[in-house]
């Protein structure tokens, strides 16, 4: 379909592409990755023909249509959502509205009758095409797509100037997929959707029938849409066919076998190099001198990529909270006649690991302002427990931050004395690197500024955390830090994240919030959507079951006096339907066993991964103990006291880790009961 023929492309001194030669067929949806910098916007923006190669060529079909989407920046102003959606089919709208002149003048009964026959014709021709390309169905296509990206029915009358940023971008990415192009370009097509408006759209993007290429730092949603991951790094194009876990295991086998090459390589251009020294001013050795030199010439050197310092951190340590960390009793917050909470009960535990979801709007940023202590409820009552030490990470965090500092004066101020010697290295895996820690935060962009703020987060010392969205503007690698981080975190964590793998990884409960209210499931987002298929099912076999019982009643006596309007009965099933039933609930059985199968080996994982911590902590309060039975231990107590801390907070970590290993271990087994 799309060819990139010895494709080069520079930036200075900088190259991107050197002689890349690649392609792309129809229904592919590839996934572009790569470090930061490497040229993944550029490839999009000269696939979309908005910036050209410095030379070699893209080979395209003629009259291909290609659409593309940008990180941000995108506006709309002068129409209202659904105006502004309609218009990517502006092809449709121009046969429509010829077919509404047509019926005007057709109803002239002025006109000449030839005429008349002609615009008959001509009528007839365009509402075919017309009914060809669906435009009946256009007004149901723009709703459905506004839906899924999360516009509500009043939403569609907005002036598309009063949006956010946020929502230009969801109004413009649904214009690009009302278009469908044969080739759509999306750069980080996720980054304004909630959880809800991404899982639509990896449906979407599933069953999308043209060419698709994106850039995502979402794992879990590469992997649930990509056919294939092509890495973008050295200049080139490195293709991995299937998901992007897939991709992950073959890159890493790849970069084994090309440093073990390079190393090999290096050896024998060293072992040429020797030789060529010894015996370049030997006669008899002279034909073999130039032999040699000359292989050294014919040789490519193989470039490696550098290998990125993997940082693992931990949180400072911090004292140990009360078993009650949080609680809401019948606490309600409104802004004028939006009501956001009507009087929400909530209890949270030290350990707790709590993932806010719903729709975007509706209160998950305001009650972590609630429970912060940022706001208070306009009635009801906070409650907070014994030793909460907080941190409270805002969407907006990035712009907290002292614009004249440095980025390392800005990890160092607040810092615990001894976590400064880590501070490279975090600063390293939020990629800062060289003179970029000298950089003033006045000058970094907002990604940047994001990264900085998450950074900061990592080195200050608490046991309660309150993270909203902390994972916008972070690359994979960067999102892999702070995660593991998190997850070796002893402390409570309640926390706003549109990443599926983020919070799958975290949660051990999850809270929905919406309509007011707040719903405790317990488990991991899995688990979670389990859960609301279930109710969801049963719901509607209770419906059906009283619609089929009503239906069975006798018909009331006929009313005397006139007879009543009929209305048009509901259709009975069609033959054949109570098959197609039955295989559409087996479809669904099986489906649900598969996710809580999903759901409980996830939790068998996390069970495995708290029992290795527990085992290693354990050890390491051991050698400890050990050391302070011996003889002489407590005679400097200046030297005693770091361990005698140190042992305290194990102790307070296994004790976290037990309560988290408990609860997990209960769910797996209430699930585990049925089947026995």
């Amino acid at each position: 379909m799309i060819q990139l023929s010895s494709l080069s492309k520079r930036f200075g001194e900088r190259v991107l592409f050197h002689q890349v030669t690649w392609q792309i067929s129809d229904r592919e949806c590839v996934g572009l990755c790569g470090p930061n910098g490497a040229g993944k916007t550029t490839l999009l923006l000269m696939l979309g023909g908005f910036d050209e190669a410095d030379s070699g060529s893209i080979v395209k079909p003629s009259g291909l249509k290609v659409g593309y989407l940008p990180q941000d920046g995108l506006t709309h102003a002068g129409r209202t959502v659904y105006e502004e959606a309609t218009l990517a089919f502006q092809p449709l709208l121009d046969l429509k509205s010829e077919m509404n002149d047509l019926e005007a003048r057709l109803g002239d009964p002025s006109i000449p009758s030839d005429e008349h026959d002609q615009m008959l014709a001509r009528y007839s021709d365009v509402q075919d095409r017309f009914r060809m390309q669906d435009g009946y169905s256009m007004d149901l296509r723009v709703a459905t797509v506004l839906a899924g990206l999360g516009f509500s029915q009043a939403d569609l009358g907005k002036r598309t100037e009063t949006l956010s940023g946020g929502w230009q971008m969801r109004l413009a990415l649904g214009k690009l997929l009302l278009a469908r192009p044969d080739l759509l370009l999306l750069d980080e097509p996720t980054n304004h959707l909630d959880l809800d408006a991404r899982n639509w759209l990896e449906s979407f993007l599933a069953d999308y029938p043209y060419a698709v290429i994106l850039v995502s730092h979402d794992r879990f949603f590469l992997d649930a849409v990509v056919t294939r991951i092509t890495e973008v790094n050295l200049k080139t194009l490195t293709d991995y066919p299937g998901s992007y876990s897939h991709y992950l295991t073959e890159s890493q086998a790849r970069l084994e076998r090309l440093r073990e090459a390079k190393r090999q390589q290096d050896e024998e251009v060293a072992r040429m190099r020797q030789f060529i020294d010894r015996f370049r001013y030997q006669a008899t050795k002279a034909a073999q001198v130039q032999s040699r030199i000359k292989m050294l010439e014919k040789i490519t050197p193989i470039d490696v990529p550098p290998e990125r310092k993997r940082v693992h951190f931990k949180f400072p340590a911090s004292v140990k909270s009360g078993r009650l960390v949080f609680e809401l009793r019948r606490a309600r917050k409104a802004y004028g006649d939006l009501v956001v909470f009507k009087g929400v009960d909530l209890h949270i535990e030290r350990g707790d690991r709590i993932a806010l979801v719903g729709p975007n709007g509706v209160g998950k940023s305001t009650l972590i302002r609630l429970l912060a202590s940022v706001e208070p409820p306009d009635s009801g009552s906070r409650l907070e427990g014994h030793q909460v030490v907080m941190q409270y990470f805002a969407q907006d965090e990035a712009s907290r931050l002292e614009p004249d500092l440095t980025v390392y004066e800005t990890l160092a101020a607040g810092s615990p004395i001894h976590m400064v010697p880590a501070i490279r290295d975090i600063l390293g895996g939020f990629l800062f690197s060289g003179d970029d820690v000298y950089k003033p935060v006045r000058v970094l962009s907002g990604g940047e500024r994001t990264r900085l703020a998450v950074a900061r987060m990592l080195l200050r010392p608490s046991n309660t955390l309150l993270l909203d969205e902390p994972t916008n503007h972070l690359d994979l690698e960067s999102k892999d830090v702070l995660l593991d981080a998190l997850v070796d975190y002893g402390g409570t964590l309640i926390f706003v994240s549109h990443d599926r793998y983020f919070v799958d990884r975290l949660a051990t409960r999850v809270i929905e919030i919406g309509g007011g209210e707040a719903h405790v499931y317990p488990g991991n987002y899995e688990e979670f959507l389990w859960h609301k298929q279930h109710a969801e099912a049963a719901r509607a076999a209770r419906d059906a079951g009283e619609h089929a019982a009503a239906e069975q009643r006798p018909a009331p006596p006929a009313p005397s006096g006139p007879p009543p309007i009929m209305t048009a009965a509901p259709a009975r099933p069609a033959a054949g339907s109570s098959a197609t039933g039955d295989r559409e609930t087996r479809r669904r059985t099986v489906a649900d066993a598969r996710r809580r199968e999903r759901a409980i080996a996830a939790r068998r994982t996390r069970i495995t991964d708290l029992e290795t911590r527990i085992a290693e902590r354990e050890q390491a309060i051991k050698a400890i103990e050990a050391a302070m039975a011996g003889p002489g231990f407590y005679d400097d107590r200046e030297a005693a006291q770091p361990v005698i801390d140190r042992h305290q907070v194990l102790m307070w970590e296994v004790g976290d880790l037990m309560h988290q290993w408990e609860m997990l271990v209960t769910l797996v087994t209430e699930h585990e009961e049925p089947d026995r």
